[in-house]
């Protein structure tokens, strides 16, 4: 395995995170609920292994070995994609707000919450292929294989510091949890 197919790995597993975040925005817009501590789960799921831990792979070490290939930082297809991790990053901090007004109590919050999980899901849906279909390909081209073995095994390592026991799997563990939940 080479290490975009470990980071296309990733995105299947976000992925079905996003179906979740769709279910549970029509979910709250036809008047339903869903635990608070399921949201918080959800919440968590998109904050440490979305962001922290797979745009921390793509941002602090592909990014970083395409740029040293001559890819620029901005401008550029890594530009975009560092555009929307952010653009991805300000709909994550408004749905963990709005989740902890909902877990304290205020249904006012289903609304944002909604809004918040659609925005989030539909960017990242447009994000992930552009990644899997264009920058993985363009990676691919640059960087020889030998050189994604070493940053597999630096991927490896990031999985220990950033996810913990249990690393990867324990987070597809949570998604499959959470699809009894929200279904």
């Amino acid at each position: 395995m080479v290490a975009t197919e470990a980071l296309k790995k990733d995105h299947r597993l976000i992925e079905r995170m996003l179906d979740l975040l769709q279910n549970l925005a029509k979910k709250f817009d036809q008047g339903g609920d869903v635990p608070a501590d399921s949201m918080k789960n959800i919440s968590g799921f998109i904050k440490t292994f979305a962001d922290n831990y797979h745009h921390g792979k793509e941002e602090e070490l592909l990014f970083k070995a395409m740029e040293e290939r001559g890819f620029p930082r901005e401008g550029g297809p890594i530009g975009v994609m560092l555009i929307e991790h952010d653009e991805g990053r300000g709909y994550t901090r408004a749905l963990a707000e709005s989740i902890e007004k909902y877990a304290a109590g205020d249904n006012t919050a289903k609304k944002a919450i909604a809004e918040n999980a659609r925005n989030y899901s539909n960017l990242m849906s447009q994000h992930i292929p552009k990644e899997d279909g264009i920058l993985y390909m363009m990676a691919d081209n640059v960087l020889p294989e030998p050189f994604q073995e070493e940053l597999l095994k630096k991927f490896e390592v990031v999985e220990k510091e950033k996810l913990g026991e249990g690393g990867w799997q324990s987070y597809a563990d949570i998604v499959d949890q959470l699809a009894k939940e929200i279904a």
